[in-house]
């Protein structure tokens, strides 16, 4: 669905985006997660076509998307700010997107509209609260239908029934109509529940791509009671992190945690318990970044 290779873009001295290379599946819900500056909005801006690139190549369904208005008339972009005429109201916006998207369903903007019942949709959206506002942003963007749907901070303002039901219809329109999902957040907790696919980006490039159950599988917090002194691993895997409370040690360790587990308990002089827990997305993304400038220090115990 989505093809990036070797992405360039500068502003003036400044590199933004320095050989972005990334793949998304068809019908996959991609997270695209990184800090602050490391490029997202950027890449963004590209895959929706708003900018132009200044080297490499991006591909939406096999075809450029920079001024492609077949590929862009299946594109719909959530921004962190939605942005409405001055003086439109929802229904006016409806018909505004009716005009410019060949696919929007105007029966199913009305048949979603029971999914929002405290929206007015005659009154001037401007003077609706944050909340609402992206709640129309994602009513719109459904009743769209498009292929691929991007979504920058999508739901900053939004309190947590509304979330969950945003997420809900979401992953409907996933599973009915293989809508592909591209969603670029700082809730690492909730993407954990929706996404199968990640992306960690840094310093304009994507330095980790996998799919969560692999990147899940692949780093894990082994927890170790060696009375003996600190636990020692082979070369064979790498220690991200390591932190102790008396003899209790924990270390974060990237490959196998089965064979981490085993390498341990090998050495009965050492260890006495090994303990092997599941690292969360945020954690993950702690570790990984821990090695880059952008460590986080003693957040776990």
């Amino acid at each position: 669905m989505i093809e990036v290779n070797n992405l360039i873009k500068k502003f003036d001295a400044f590199c933004a985006l320095s050989g972005v290379n990334m793949q998304v599946e068809k019908g996959a819900v991609y997270g695209l997660v990184g800090p602050n500056g490391a490029g997202k909005s950027t890449l963004i801006r590209h895959l929706t076509g708003v900018y132009r690139q200044d080297a490499g190549e991006i591909f939406i369904d096999g075809e450029p998307v920079y001024e492609n208005r077949k590929i862009k008339a299946e594109i719909s972009c959530i921004p962190d700010n939605p942005f409405y005429f001055l003086q439109a109201d929802t229904l006016e916006m409806m018909r505004f997107y009716k005009g410019i998207y060949p696919a929007f369903d105007e029966k199913k903007f009305y048949r979603m509209q029971e999914f929002y019942p405290e929206i007015d949709i005659k009154r001037n959206i401007r003077k609706l609260s944050k909340g609402m506002q992206k709640q129309v942003a994602f009513w719109l963007s459904i009743c769209c239908q498009p292929k691929l749907l991007v979504l920058d901070e999508p739901l900053d303002g939004l309190d947590p029934v509304m979330r969950r039901q945003i997420w809900s219809i979401l992953m409907a329109e996933v599973a009915e109509n293989q809508m592909t999902v591209l969603v670029s957040s700082h809730n690492l907790r909730e993407l954990e529940d929706v996404c199968d696919h990640v992306g960690i980006m840094n310093h304009g490039k994507i330095i980790l791509e996998r799919s969560l159950m692999e990147l899940q599988g692949n780093i894990s917090k082994i927890q170790v009671a060696c009375p003996t002194g600190m636990p020692k691993l082979s070369q064979d895997f790498e220690v991200l992190h390591m932190s102790n409370i008396g003899r209790v040690y924990t270390l974060i360790v990237k490959g196998s945690p089965k064979e981490a587990q085993r390498a341990l308990m090998a050495d009965e002089n050492m260890a006495v318990v090994v303990d092997v827990l599941p690292l969360t997305l945020e954690e993950i993304f702690i570790y990984e970044m821990g090695g880059l400038g952008y460590e986080v220090k003693d957040i776990l115990y």
